[in-house]
């Protein structure tokens, strides 16, 4: 792909970066990572789309080349930090419909993103989102308060998880059917291997993502999730993995029966099921985002390759 890379220098003081095609009048996809990826992380999908949209990569504090900022500000505060961004770099498109696309931590961001802003995004397709059901962001804010929830099990996971190898085929083969890296398609993760780690003072390469940084955000949670998720009034897709978290099929659910703007659609896989089969998840992406454009230009866009 064909990208340019972007700066921003935000108001909470440091640096957000991403890259975006060359505006070429199409239709804009606004894209966010999960949690210790970047947006260059998903190139097999994105590749698939780029005949249909151009792309705007942002990736959130900590993650990509973006800086580390500090303390985490937050899932809320990066949801307003995202827009912002947005509104200083999105210019160069012009005025052709935004589309916001985000997976996992990215998709709550996205959705965070919908509430608070809902004249920026003509639709919007999040990619198995961690929606927490709010019995579940109930105990995180009182495990919050005694401090329990920062030495939750996936956090302190993260926090011990290898973060530099010897070089980018070193990395390739010890990451390859491992943990969350089980059933990637090959050029998937050539695709985390190459942008999501890079070259360390000794030699080897390392994470851009610190297994500290991931640790806090699954150490934290977004405020005012549901009263947020409420005011979506973006038409909206959920593709939820068939085997994702049990929490975030509750969740997508809950949002799907009391949002009228919101559905969702099973795909085969787990939490990445985008990176298993980068293909048919950028199909439906781009059915959805373009039926109402194919609708009034009385055309069918043709299937992606």
């Amino acid at each position: 792909m064909q990208l340019q890379a972007w700066y921003h220098s935000c108001s909470a003081g440091y640096t957000l970066r991403g890259e975006h095609s060359l505006p070429s009048g199409k239709p804009v996809l606004h894209f966010l990572h999960g949690n210790g990826y970047c947006g260059r992380t998903y190139e097999p999908m994105l590749a698939k789309l780029t005949p249909h949209f151009d792309l705007f990569l942002s990736d959130i504090q900590g993650h990509g080349d973006s800086d580390g900022g500090g303390r985490f500000h937050g899932w809320n505060r990066s949801a307003e930090l995202c827009l912002e961004a947005w509104h200083a770099r999105g210019k160069i498109f012009g005025k052709v419909p935004v589309f916001a696309v985000g997976h996992s931590f990215g998709g709550v961001i996205s959705s965070l993103m919908l509430a608070r802003a809902p004249s920026v995004f003509s639709r919007a397709v999040l990619l198995d989102p961690v929606l927490f059901p709010p019995a579940m962001i109930g105990l995180m804010a009182l495990s919050d308060v005694v401090g329990l929830y920062s030495r939750n099990t996936l956090a302190s996971r993260t926090r011990q998880r290898r973060s530099h190898w010897n070089d980018r085929q070193d990395a390739f083969h010890a990451l390859h059917e491992r943990g969350m890296f089980k059933g990637w398609k090959e050029e998937a993760l050539w695709a985390y291997v190459n942008h999501a780690l890079r070259p360390a003072a000794d030699g080897g390469v390392e994470l851009k993502c610190r297994p500290a940084r991931e640790a806090e955000i699954f150490s934290s949670y977004p405020r005012r999730l549901w009263s947020s998720l409420e005011k979506v009034r973006t038409p909206t897709l959920v593709l939820r993995g068939e085997n994702t978290y049990p929490f975030a099929t509750k969740g997508i659910a809950r949002w799907c029966e009391s949002n009228p703007n919101v559905s969702q659609q099973e795909m085969k896989g787990g939490h990445c099921f985008m990176q298993e089969d980068p293909a048919t998840s950028a199909e439906a992406i781009r059915q959805f985002l373009l039926a109402s454009v194919e609708a009034q230009a009385g055309l069918k866009a043709p299937m992606l390759a």
